[in-house]
């Protein structure tokens, strides 16, 4: 079950709304995606807390929805 790149930028920017986000399909199949985020909350965080906590914000989706995603997260 795919997700249109817009759905999927809406739902980032509802979750992270003073982020720079960038959503790149990898494939024209709306399951293969690349995302990098840029948002202050990452600030102090590892790499691994970042990720959790965007793939928390897109738990309804992760698995069953969206297939694949490279995700680079950075403060700066």
């Amino acid at each position: 079950m795919p997700i249109a790149k817009k759905k999927l930028e809406e739902i980032l920017v509802e979750n992270f709304p003073q982020a720079q986000i960038e959503v790149i399909a990898l494939v024209d199949d709306d399951n293969h995606y690349s995302v990098k985020i840029i948002d202050k909350i990452f600030a102090g965080k590892t790499r691994v807390e970042q990720h959790k906590l965007v793939n928390n914000a897109l738990k309804e989706i992760l698995g069953d929805v969206l297939h694949a995603m490279q995700l680079k997260t950075s403060d700066q």
